[in-house]
């Protein structure tokens, strides 16, 4: 599997209200329940407003166009990284998987990944 390493650094927070997000950034991923509103974002783009803030993330996305019947890919990704013990931070949308490390394992889990046969791009 061709597993890509996004450049910018991203980072997780809770924001409380949806207008102090950015939804002209590049990237970001909204998560909202009824006890949260979450957002991925470039730390750059993260607001000021956020009231819970975890900076220093990395993300990979999983290149191509995933179709729903598959399975098992986020598990196989993160039991890899869980065997190296890296803790992971994990996005889904209609196309793809990404998975978010902190930056510090970036390298660990790049070589971890490859050494299980996947292609880091």
């Amino acid at each position: 599997m061709n597993i890509q390493v996004l450049e910018h650094a991203l980072t997780v927070c809770k924001v409380r209200d949806k207008k102090d997000i950015d939804m002209e950034a590049e990237v970001y991923f909204i998560g909202k329940t009824d006890e949260e509103l979450s957002l991925v974002c470039r730390t750059e783009d993260a607001p000021a407003s956020a009231t819970d803030r975890s900076d220093g993330w990395r993300g990979f996305r999983v290149c191509g166009v995933l179709d729903f019947s598959l399975t098992g890919i986020l598990a196989e990704l993160s039991g890899i990284l869980a065997d190296e013990k890296i803790g992971i931070f994990a996005v889904s949308t209609y196309n793809t998987d990404y998975i978010l490390v902190n930056a510090g394992d970036l390298d660990r889990a790049i070589s971890a990944l490859a050494a299980r046969g996947h292609i880091i791009v």
